[in-house]
């Protein structure tokens, strides 16, 4: 069978989601207790996150509409005080959004020709002349651990710790090196690679942030992003090898990529401690003890569905076929990709669409046979294209604070957790100093134990995980901004997203 030419997935909606910044460097927030809209807080949270529905877009300017994450749309009333509701006619909450060269977005309500603009403090839309308090800076409100897709060179950006280069040369982005987390500090973004070095403007890696590594961000509807250094250079691919560099001559919009949340792809091994590889084109095994490239499996996951499809790196799909046999032949929406997930001890348990759980035939064939799941049906499964966690709640970030000793989960900036797998499923949390994470008896966590402890990580979407501390309880986020890990049954504070 041939191979299947990689298909680029677009980004799902949420991942498309904006947070706006005032002049004041503070943002549009959806007040739900006062049925209004202010621009008083200061760090991106939920009620500060704005999906941009386009209605009609040309080069440098759209027709759009704001709608919150609970549903309701940015409306201005005929006195130019903003609300928030359904719109009653066809312009009622439109606006005329304008792209700025400074990477700043303008907005014009349709209806009045008044431009949104705040205070520091309330919002509304009064003025017809354009000044700089009705410029609005949109900030990327996906996750921050992302992967750039050049559209117009059907490639991933890849970073290359031994060149000390990016190149925008990934034709399926299953390697650690295609993902990097997107820091964003004092209006400037800074580009950091998995093993923590940062793009810089002089088309080398960093070792730290700094001025040299700092970039403005233009943001389009639709997932597109452009990075630029402010004075009119903008990173695109250069030369035969694409390298990601800074250049003033982008042509055929070079300059655009895809921002995407990274997705998650995992290596699975029988209780052989044999790797589940594609073999012969499409023949699934339970084959060697070495990782190869087809070991590599993307984990892909609704959360609303206990079920998983599972895509290797020839582009097709893991589906039960004749005989029960697993083959590697699949496609998006057959119904014999879908695979039901069971979880015991960070082991996962796979059944097929027709109810037989997959195990490994003595001939080492993956196959779907038994009716009831034992120990050849529980697979091992590892991240393989994450050493390192960056984990996202219902509040914010997980991360340490200069105010508090113990691990916050309310944090804008995150912290790295680096993974050290011990068992299948069971990881060692290390802080970013090099000690490891610690629990006290109040189920609360440190950054600066000298012992390893074992946490069980459990897959919960594609990007979704619960997690098992060492006392036997679920981690969760607090509203009072602590870490805990008390919950004896998942719930939505014990779910992250990673």
């Amino acid at each position: 069978m041939d191979e299947m030419e990689w298909i680029h997935r677009h980004p799902k909606a949420e991942d498309l989601r904006v947070g706006l910044i005032s002049w004041a460097g503070t943002y549009l927030t959806f007040e739900a207790c006062k049925n209004t809209v202010t621009a008083t807080a200061k760090s991106l949270g939920r009620r500060q996150t704005w999906e941009i529905l386009v209605s009609n877009e040309h080069e440098t300017q759209a027709v759009v509409r704001l709608k919150s994450v609970q549903g309701l749309y940015l409306l201005c009333e005929c006195d130019g005080t903003m609300c928030y509701g359904r719109p009653r006619t066809s312009h009622h909450g439109c606006f005329l959004l304008r792209f700025h060269r400074n990477s700043k977005w303008t907005l014009q309500c349709l209806i009045s020709g008044r431009y949104l603009e705040s205070n520091g403090k309330d919002v509304f839309c009064t003025s017809r002349v354009l000044s700089a308090y009705h410029m609005w800076t949109p900030r990327p409100a996906l996750h921050v651990h992302v992967i750039l897709y050049s559209p117009i060179h059907r490639c991933y950006a890849r970073a290359d710790p031994t060149m000390g280069r990016i190149w925008v040369d990934a034709a399926v982005p299953c390697l650690e090196e295609c993902g990097f987390l997107l820091h964003f500090r004092d209006g400037c973004y800074h580009l950091e690679t998995s093993t923590h070095h940062f793009l810089s403007h002089v088309d080398r890696l960093f070792s730290q942030p700094s001025s040299q590594t700092a970039f403005h961000m233009q943001v389009r509807p639709g997932g597109l992003v452009a990075l630029c250094d402010g004075e009119g250079g903008m990173l695109y691919p250069q030369g035969t090898h694409l390298l990601l560099g800074l250049g003033c001559n982008p042509v055929r919009g070079e300059e655009w990529f895809i921002l995407q949340h990274c997705p998650t792809w995992v290596r699975l091994r029988s209780k052989t401690r044999r790797f589940i590889s594609v073999i012969y084109d499409d023949e699934v095994r339970a084959a060697s003890e070495r990782l190869t490239p087809m070991s590599l499996f993307q984990f892909e996951c609704d959360s609303e569905s206990p079920t998983v499809q599972l895509r290797s790196a020839n582009g097709y799909y893991l589906a039960q076929r004749r005989h029960r046999a697993v083959m590697a032949d699949g496609h998006p929406l057959e119904s014999d990709t879908f695979f039901r997930m069971h979880w015991n001890c960070g082991r996962i348990i796979l059944q097929s669409c027709r109810g037989r759980f997959l195990g490994i035939a003595p001939n080492g064939l993956l196959m779907a046979n038994a009716t009831l799941p034992g120990p050849n049906e529980e697979f091992g499964i590892l991240f393989a294209n994450r050493p390192f966690l960056v984990l996202r709640g219902r509040y914010g970030y997980v991360g340490s604070s200069s105010g508090h000793d113990l691990i916050q989960c309310n944090q804008d900036q995150p912290d790295r957790i680096h993974l050290l797998p011990c068992r299948q499923g069971i990881y060692h949390f290390q802080a970013q100093g090099g000690s490891f994470w610690s629990i006290t008896s109040f189920g609360t966590f440190r950054p600066w134990g000298k012992f390893a402890l074992n946490f069980c990580i459990e897959l919960q979407g594609s990007n979704l995980l619960t997690v098992l501390a060492p006392n036997g309880f679920y981690m969760r986020a607090d509203q009072s901004g602590t870490l805990l890990a008390d919950s004896e049954d998942i719930t939505k504070e014990c779910i992250w997203e990673f």
